[in-house]
């Protein structure tokens, strides 16, 4: 049976989200998790539809992908399917062509998980190694620290305050009280937590998202940030380990972040906080200018 790349609508978003559940293995390569569509969800059910892309034999969905970003295609693949030669090659030649509907011309990029045949095709074809990335892993398997701050988990009701810390961790971040109601509808919501930590006056000075993938999955931290105005004083140590005692109970059996290398600030905290620093990993790029 051939391979049919296809858009799963605003109806079949749930179970692309299942799917990709079921494929995050702490054994395997990091790849495309529930939580990074998840995150995606606050721009609204629609705009998250029309970014999935699948890529199916025989109904069953063997690949994802999330065009994070007009630029930017993230993959996942079916555990038995990352060196599926006739999937590889479909989704290579898909991602590839601008008239596919996929990435359009010019500088593009893709995220591929370490080890995907699709990579190998890539960089066949021209693409080359992109930005570095450092991907951090903490196991969940023995107990997480009490973080030694006040943690809260957010509500509605508090989501300006979660909305305010996030847009001051961020230079140009324009993240809205919307943006995070729109984010919490989502279905990968179900299975996350929105935290803050705050100081001794009550104010939130920092804040975090979890994603967890199911019970015995890898969880997922996206995002993270302190308030400019209190960074130096641990709170991001502190909101981290808070993050990994979250994905604990929610059941995770570890929990993966990944930073740009140049961030040297945020590699050092996530270490701080028990995290293992991986091998970096890039994403492969087209410049067809």
């Amino acid at each position: 049976m051939a391979i049919e790349m296809g858009r799963p609508g605003a109806d079949g978003l749930g179970d692309v989200v299942r799917v990709l559940g079921e494929w995050q293995d702490d054994g395997g390569p990091l790849q495309l998790h529930p939580g990074d569509v998840g995150w995606f969800w606050r721009f609204g059910v629609k705009r998250t539809a029309e970014a999935t892309r699948t890529w199916s034999r025989a109904g069953e969905v063997l690949a994802v992908g999330l065009l994070d970003g007009a630029e930017l295609l993230r993959l996942a693949f079916a555990p038995e399917a990352s060196r599926d030669e006739e999937l590889a090659q479909q989704v290579a030649e898909d991602v590839s062509a601008p008239e596919r509907g996929v990435l359009p011309e010019g500088k593009v990029y893709v995220e591929a998980p370490m080890g995907a045949l699709v990579q190998d095709l890539l960089f066949k074809d021209g693409w080359e190694s992109g930005e570095p990335w450092t991907p951090l892993r903490r196991d969940l398997g023995a107990p997480v620290p009490d973080p030694g701050v006040h943690v809260e988990a957010i509500g509605p009701q508090q989501a300006h305050e979660w909305a305010e810390v996030l847009r001051a961790s961020f230079d140009g971040s324009t993240f809205t009280d919307e943006r995070w109601h729109a984010m919490a509808a989502g279905a990968p919501y179900a299975d996350a937590r929105c935290l803050v930590v705050r100081d001794e006056q009550g104010q939130a000075v920092a804040a975090v998202t979890v994603w967890s993938a199911g019970e015995g999955k890898l969880g997922l931290i996206e995002p993270m940030g302190v308030h400019r105005a209190h960074r130096g004083h641990g709170y991001g140590r502190a909101i981290t380990v808070a993050a990994a005692r979250a994905l604990q109970e929610l059941g995770s059996s570890s929990v993966v972040v990944c930073t740009p290398s140049s961030n040297v600030g945020a590699v050092a905290t996530y270490r701080s906080a028990g995290f293992e620093q991986l091998p970096e990993r890039r994403d492969l790029c087209r410049d067809a200018s």
